[in-house]
């Protein structure tokens, strides 16, 4: 009981068929849940529950990624992959461990991994050889969060600098030093680091310390800083809105002009992540999780369904 008290979700990631979920915690556990059986009209408290529980690294499991064949994780200091048909099977099979520098997070382009840890770099590693062959230096401090700009081919990085750099394709030379967040954007009280970054075409979301906020990437100016009390720490675009989670237990719906349309409740009282599972119509739901066992999900975006829970 004393154990799932103090337990938070840091990562999840839905399978490549969508009929399943991962999540990971600070104690280093992988749980994998069937949302068919949870989705299911003969649902039952036992459907909400794992199907496999089993510990992937001796410290939080900070990000999980899915290929289409294997669960990524990352904790301090090491990256797994886990065969997804195997897990299915509810059998734990380690394909590759692959030690790096305090691993944070981890990002798909091409046939390579991006890795962003604490050693203030970012490593790009040949997912078939497992080598890492390159190296890119800019940071001054660990980072947080990554996001690829895909039809470019560029690299966004932030971290607990404060800075949000982007990668140029091909080379990955070095673009852009920082965006300057403007004074509406600047929280001394909270710092300067960046906890999350997504895209969207010409656009993008940066948030932490400062304000969660909206720019142009052209232009490298910002058109909309959301009021949202506490640190945001994940946040994505979808359709005609954004999607952000922080402190606070609320799924915030912010409009593309600055304002906060809704705050969806949830279970927990801080949130870390939020997914969305778009692969699978039957399956469809969004996903999210923090300081707690229980990770609420969502059918109607608009309201909480059920909770699965560790």
């Amino acid at each position: 009981m004393g154990k799932l008290l103090h337990m938070s979700v840091f990562s999840q990631s839905f399978s490549p068929c969508g009929r399943f979920l991962a999540a990971g915690n600070n104690y280093g556990e992988i749980a994998v849940f069937s949302l068919s059986a949870a989705l299911s009209p003969d649902a039952t408290d036992m459907s909400q529950k794992p199907i496999l529980t089993f510990t992937a690294h001796e410290g939080p499991v900070f990000m999980l990624l899915s290929t289409d064949t294997h669960l990524l994780s990352a904790g301090n200091g090491e990256i797994s992959a886990w065969s997804w048909v195997e897990l299915t099977k509810r059998v734990v099979l380690r394909v590759v461990p692959s030690i790096c520098h305090f691993v944070t997070f981890i990002v798909f382009q091409d046939n390579s991994l991006i890795v962003g840890g604490g050693d203030n770099n970012i490593h790009i590693m040949d997912m078939e050889t497992g080598i890492f062959k390159s190296v890119l230096q800019g940071h001054t401090d660990y980072i947080h969060c990554l996001a690829l700009k895909e039809r470019e081919g560029e690299i966004l990085s932030g971290g607990e600098d404060g800075a949000v750099r982007i990668w140029g394709p091909i080379t990955y030379i070095f673009l852009v030093i920082n965006f300057f967040l403007p004074e509406e954007c600047t929280r001394p009280q909270f710092g300067k680091w960046i906890s999350c970054l997504a895209t969207d075409s010409d656009w993008m979301l940066c948030g932490g310390g400062p304000s969660l906020s909206l720019w142009h990437l052209r232009s490298m100016s910002p058109t909309s800083v959301f009021p949202l009390a506490g640190c945001q720490r994940d946040a994505m675009f979808y359709q005609d809105m954004i999607l952000a989670v922080g402190e606070g237990p609320h799924v915030s719906h912010c409009l593309l002009g600055g304002s906060v349309k809704a705050q969806i409740p949830c279970t927990s009282p801080s949130l870390n992540t939020l997914a969305l599972n778009l692969s699978s119509t039957e399956h469809r739901v969004m996903t999210v999780a923090g300081s707690s066992d229980q990770i609420d999900v969502f059918t109607n975006f608009s309201y909480r369904a059920f909770s699965l829970s560790f």
